[in-house]
């Protein structure tokens, strides 16, 4: 008799091939357009489903896991952030969580060093005199931003991500300064010339550029809060491709409008798509709709971990990419 096929339900639209080789390897559960689910359609698909293909956009905290059915098994997050699933009571209820790490690492580096350029350089403004028609040519003193070689640039968060960005500047001729729980090894502090901060107050206060690459976790909700900001220095920018949660939106929002903060580039928001409206008036402010690790090949690449993590569970085996709370 045929094996019976892994149910498996994906609550977002991925990729039309990734799509496709799940229809080949499984019993999956499309989703049908791109709108996410509802709290009452993921508390449903949990209950059906052997294997969750869950993103970003859905919550999934230990009263959902409280309700999911006795056949799911495991969560196959499409991302590499695992802050919206509770991974400990997962494994305390039996499911295994994976993600797709390092997907996005370049992607996502890529977006940080277009928002530390699109501030500092004044790139939306020039485009918006561009678009609507008020440009009537060059002068001496129009549009001046800043050069970015021989700044400070101060790396919160020095993981995959934070050293694919100092690659990046140490190319723009930046100073590469960072905080990091851990500190790096001799030899990849040499390679990125990089210096280590143990306070990260004295760091912030001394930085021309901060950029958050930090996850969000309970010990950096609020890391960069108004006490922490406040120690910024008038000139400093500051750009976030992590997670909104990490910067206290509102306080920057205040110091943004006050002058105590000179720009912000900012691809993540501490409520999703509820932004301080205030934010969204400010020209000092370059907002992208949390499109870091939007390229084609990036999302490609996504969808064939959590097939590869979904096929080895399937299999009998851990998934490659699983995540346990002590990663966290």
């Amino acid at each position: 008799m045929p094996t019976k096929r892994l149910s498996v339900v994906v609550t977002r639209r991925l990729p039309e091939a990734v799509e496709t080789r799940m229809k080949e390897l499984f019993d999956v559960d499309l989703r049908g357009d791109d709108a996410p689910m509802s709290k009452s359609e993921l508390a449903e698909a949990m209950k059906r489903a052997d294997v969750l293909v869950p993103t970003v956009t859905d919550t999934i905290d230990a009263a959902m896991l409280a309700g999911a059915g006795e056949r799911l098994k495991l969560i196959a997050n499409y991302g590499a952030g695992v802050d919206h699933i509770d991974v400990s009571t997962a494994r305390q209820r039996g499911i295994l969580v994976s993600n797709t790490p390092g997907v996005v690492t370049e992607d996502t580096a890529d977006m940080t060093m277009a928002l530390i350029l699109s501030v500092t350089r004044r790139i939306p403004e020039g485009l918006a005199m561009m678009q609507t028609g008020r440009w009537t040519g060059w002068a001496p003193t129009a549009l001046l931003g800043g050069r970015v070689g021989g700044r400070r640039l101060g790396i919160l968060g020095m993981g995959r991500i934070g050293q694919a960005v100092a690659r990046r500047a140490k190319a723009f001729g930046m100073q590469i300064h960072y905080h990091n729980r851990k500190r790096l090894r001799p030899e990849i502090e040499t390679e990125l010339e990089a210096t280590y901060w143990e306070s990260l107050d004295q760091m912030v206060s001394r930085m021309d550029i901060l950029s958050v690459n930090c996850p969000h976790t309970p010990s950096t909700f609020h890391l960069m809060n108004a006490r922490r900001l406040k120690l910024m220095k008038p000139s400093a920018v500051i750009v976030n491709t992590s997670r909104g949660e990490v910067i206290d939106e509102n306080a920057l929002t205040r110091m943004l409008r006050a002058g105590e903060i000179a720009g912000a580039g900012l691809d993540v928001y501490e409520h999703g798509v509820d932004i301080n409206p205030r934010l969204r008036e400010l020209g000092n402010v370059v907002l992208l709709p949390h499109m870091g690790s939007a390229t084609e090949e990036g999302r490609m690449e996504m969808g064939e971990k959590v097939l590869i993590n979904i096929k080895t569970f399937d299999d009998g085996h851990r998934p490659p990419d699983q995540v346990v709370p002590a990663m966290l």
